[in-house]
């Protein structure tokens, strides 16, 4: 990184993260911080191999390179029962699904593990799974489910017709009581350590595009039915029901995540989770 400071900031490139980076563009200029727009796996490469020092990523990811990076807190894509944009649409009923063929879509890892754990944990079924581009109509060609994210997810389900339609944000809430986070913002250890306040800084640009994002969604709702159709009521219940914080339930929720994704040899080790310290960044800047 032979930069003298500006950051390489990834962007998840679907609605659900949106209130984190709405109003950072104008943050960005002044800052030098330049911003690239991926889907979920990509960024999750992208920081791994360093093209990118901080960036929303998916949490499975976070927890496969732990050691290598810090949590910015108060940040995330999280919800507290339907997350609405990961479903699982099934041709039968869940119990006539949960050992059949389920296509996984390419595009992100957390909801991937996600739909493991409850397959294995809560339905106790063995289905087999196979990769698969997130076309709902050629996933559903030769198996009985397909999971979807995202954009692609929330436009399948305004057409869904007589399939089943599983979210798993839902589920996960019936059965755990808890939060499930799908994606968190994380930095590279040694971008944190040579440009703290820099990390700082953008962590509350960050706080403040999600402050204004909530506060009057309305931009949101009508660049959403722009850009991906719908009506405006379904995006108001949508960037509503969606959280956006990283509190006790969502940190309680993903370690109990990370812990049945290790007890399924999902993940190779425990993971314990490490935030960035604003006050470390302010120390030294005096």
């Amino acid at each position: 990184m032979g930069r003298e400071s500006p950051l390489t900031l990834g962007r998840i490139d679907y609605a659900n993260a949106w209130p984190l980076f709405h109003h950072l563009d104008g943050y960005a200029g002044e800052a030098g911080v330049r911003i690239v727009s991926r889907v979920p796996a990509e960024l999750n490469r992208a920081l791994r191999e360093g093209e990118t020092d901080i960036s929303a990523i998916s949490s499975f990811a976070y927890a496969q390179n732990s050691e290598d990076y810090l949590l910015l807190p108060d940040l995330s894509v999280s919800s507290v029962g339907r997350v609405n944009s990961i479903l699982l649409f099934m041709k039968r009923p869940l119990e006539q699904v949960k050992n059949g063929r389920i296509a996984l879509t390419t595009a992100s890892a957390t909801s991937v593990n996600l739909l493991k754990i409850i397959m294995a944990k809560y339905a106790e079924g063995q289905p087999q799974y196979e990769r698969a581009e997130p076309d709902l109509d050629s996933m559903l060609e030769n198996a009985d489910a397909a999971l979807l994210i995202g954009d692609p997810a929330i436009r399948a389900s305004w057409s869904a017709g007589k399939l089943h339609v599983l979210d798993l944000g839902e589920l996960w809430h019936r059965w755990t009581g808890l939060g499930m986070t799908y994606a968190v913002v994380a930095v590279r250890k040694e971008a944190a350590a040579r440009w703290p306040q820099a990390i700082a800084s953008l962590l509350q640009a960050m706080r403040e595009s999600k402050r204004l994002s909530l506060g009057n969604p309305q931009a949101l709702i009508d660049h959403a039915c722009r850009t991906i159709g719908g009506e405006p009521g379904y995006w108001a219940r949508y960037f509503t029901e969606l959280r956006y914080d990283f509190g006790p339930m969502q940190q309680q929720g993903l370690a109990l995540y990370f812990r049945l994704a290790r007890q399924l040899g999902l993940l190779e080790r425990d993971v314990h989770m490490e935030f960035f310290s604003e006050q470390s960044a302010l120390q030294v800047n005096e």
